[in-house]
């Protein structure tokens, strides 16, 4: 009897305790929260819930690196200078003028010298050649985004060629044969003509 009494009970509370936990209100929340890339997001809803999973700072931060790392074919490390990259790559595809410096266009130096300008408000020297008296020069392996690299044929000649350092041996510049583009350090006439690099304190 008594065994009979205690399995009633235990029955009852069993049927208790499954109502309590499988059902829930209809307007709950749901008790956990699914994760969301920001790469899958497609509805409003779903942007709502990313912006809730990461702060608003670090969430734009990563939408703008990846825009300008598939934009400029690199691979950023989220601290880089992002005015210097947004101005940069406004400039792209800008053709080559000799002597001129307007997005209409442009030689090497003064591309240089007008990105510095809207970027960091400094007035660089117009020449390839005498701007590299405006730098410190700095070793190969120690180059940063935004660190000027220069280029010369031959020991006895001057300077010719000047670009700004972005990542992964890239640099963006103003080239003869297609105007403002990205290039490689890697590439046999970079590799063959490097001169040296230099900083802007």
């Amino acid at each position: 009897m008594i065994k009979a009494i205690i399995l009633s009970v235990l029955a009852v509370s069993s049927l208790l305790l499954s109502y309590f936990y499988e059902v829930t209100p209809a307007d709950a929340e749901p008790a956990t929260t699914t994760a969301i890339s920001p790469y899958a997001i497609n509805s409003g809803e779903d942007m709502a819930k990313a912006m809730k999973l990461k702060a608003p700072a670090t969430y734009k931060d990563t939408l703008f690196y990846e825009y300008y790392s598939q934009t400029l074919g690199l691979r950023f490390d989220y601290n880089e200078d992002k005015e210097l990259i947004e101005t940069v790559t406004d400039w792209i595809g800008t053709p080559y003028r000799y002597g001129s410096s307007s997005k209409r266009g442009t030689d090497c130096s003064g591309f240089v010298t007008s990105v510095f300008r809207e970027v960091y408000g400094i007035d660089l020297s117009r020449s390839s050649r005498s701007m590299f008296g405006d730098v410190k020069r700095i070793k190969k392996d120690s180059i940063q985004t935004g660190d000027l690299v220069f280029f010369r044929r031959s020991p006895k000649q001057p300077i010719f060629h000047v670009g700004i350092y972005l990542k992964d041996n890239k640099f963006v510049h103003s080239a003869t044969n297609g105007g403002v583009m990205v290039s490689s350090l890697k590439e046999p006439y970079y590799r063959n003509y490097y001169y040296a690099a230099g900083r802007i304190d």
